[in-house]
């Protein structure tokens, strides 16, 4: 796991820093809209982004799941020794397991069970925790692609209804360039039709001998 070097107060001992105040907390970087944080050890006295005793790891909260990098020995050591997290830190640190760890290794100085078991207890529960995030991680590509595929055939839907429309205006307009390129027949006026004389032609009777 990555080790973060110390900045502006170093640590040389945990005998000064017993005795001043500390919490982990969250120090914001980034652009406008686009957080990350840096999990650091400070004396609850000094400003949100001020000095800092320590870097102990870093939160991204952009990605989904949010990506967290924390240095395990370092959240352990300092929250066994009283460091108290922010209610977000407390939430990363308990993701991570380093409170399951800090209440195994409870259980060990009480004697309730080894070291061994307690690793093995451990174990156990990050297999759990990775399987659940690995379970999550693949519903959400999951869902990311059955909505890729939505859109698509939404996408396609849209231009075959865009293209039956542009086919019915094409054939209308056809229909009517027909209709304008016909001969005109003149209609025969109903008077011309009664005033026309009727001729009848008689038959001729056959001559009696």
């Amino acid at each position: 796991m990555r080790r973060f070097s110390s900045k502006s107060i170093s640590i040389n001992n945990l005998k000064n820093t017993k005795k001043m105040a500390t919490k982990i907390r969250l120090q914001r970087h980034g652009r406008k809209n686009y957080p990350y944080y840096h999990v650091v050890i400070a004396d609850s006295r000094a400003p949100r982004d001020g000095k800092f005793i320590e870097r102990i790891g870093s939160y991204n909260p952009n990605t989904n799941p949010a990506t967290i990098d924390i240095n395990f020995e370092k959240a352990l050591q300092w929250v066994s020794t009283g460091a108290q997290p922010t209610d977000t830190v407390k939430n990363i640190l308990s993701a991570e397991g380093v409170y399951m760890m800090k209440h195994l290794l409870g259980g060990v100085k009480k004697g309730a069970f080894d070291e061994a078991e307690a690793q093995k207890r451990f174990e156990a529960w990050k297999s759990s925790k990775t399987n659940a995030v690995e379970t999550v991680k693949s519903k959400l590509t999951a869902d990311a692609e059955a909505s890729k595929k939505k859109r698509l055939q939404d996408e396609a839907d849209k231009n075959k209804e865009k293209a039956a429309i542009l086919a019915s205006k094409k054939a209308k307009a056809l229909e009517a360039l027909v209709a304008a390129s016909a001969p005109a027949v003149e209609p025969v006026a109903e008077e011309e039709v009664a005033e026309a004389p009727i001729e009848v032609v008689e038959e001729e009777k056959p001559a009696v001998e």
